[in-house]
């Protein structure tokens, strides 16, 4: 049996830790991690001293302020945060839907904002989240501007489904990705939940390279699409400029 090293353990008490699972006692980090008691006892109660973990009252942890602070020092998120956030706060005015920006993350797409509409479509989706790059606005948009061989090996596995809308057919999968770099967005249809659908657009950094995909969620009926695909392309068009970007045509 391989041991496992100090690092790897302590990670795992970390990982034990997840959107289905924001709190858990001592026994289901000891068996969401794979430790004894003894060594996740040992493990948590330094992370707790440091500030990583919290417990409340009830001996229930949580994930702590400590480390949400210095999660909120990754680069990668903090400056395109900063970047787009006018431009998110101007898309949410036209259209009172939830706004989103997301980055990818291997095969998966990750929010790293999010403005919710007060009388909005529900949405299963905050700061943080993770979903499957084919599921969701945001993933196809990142997926499609992906490197040709990030898409092959996509569309090789296995593909979740959520709902009978979700696409699980590769050669379909390909279709999509072919129209949405021909249209310039990506729309996904029901395909996390049977109530919604998504707008979204491709983010550029300086080099003219991806770097994220802004989107709106909307009720399915998809009667709001032919207005939303203007102001979401806006709004990613704005960042960006923004971050640096120049289109074709306009540079000196």
């Amino acid at each position: 049996m391989t041991t496992r090293s100090a690092p790897d353990r302590l990670l795992s008490v970390l990982a034990a830790f997840d959107h289905e699972h924001p709190a858990l006692s001592l026994t289901d980090i000891s068996r969401r991690a794979g430790l004894t008691l003894t060594t996740a006892h040992r493990l948590v109660g330094a992370l707790t001293a440091w500030g990583a973990l919290e417990r409340d009252e009830s001996g229930t942890y949580h994930v702590g302020l400590r480390l949400w602070e210095v999660a909120a020092l990754a680069p990668r998120a903090l400056a395109l945060r900063q970047v787009a956030l006018p431009y998110l706060e101007d898309l949410y005015e036209a259209t009172h839907e939830n706004v989103q920006l997301a980055v990818r993350d291997g095969s998966e797409v990750v929010y790293i904002e999010w403005i919710s509409g007060r009388s909005a479509v529900g949405v299963h989706i905050r700061v943080g989240a993770r979903w499957p790059l084919h599921v969701t606005g945001v993933g196809l948009a990142l997926l499609a501007y992906g490197d040709p061989d990030l898409q092959e090996e996509y569309c090789a596995r296995p593909l979740a489904s959520y709902t009978p809308h979700t696409i699980t057919d590769p050669s379909r999968l390909r279709r999509v990705l072919a129209e949405v770099r021909r249209s310039g967005v990506a729309v996904s249809d029901r395909q996390v939940t049977e109530d919604a659908l998504s707008v979204a657009a491709p983010v550029r950094g300086p080099d003219g390279t991806l770097v994220a995909a802004v989107s709106v969620v909307v009720p399915q009926d998809g009667a709001q699409v032919p207005t939303l695909i203007p102001a979401v392309r806006l709004a990613a068009r704005g960042i960006s400029r923004a971050l640096g970007w120049q289109p074709e045509g306009s540079r000196p």
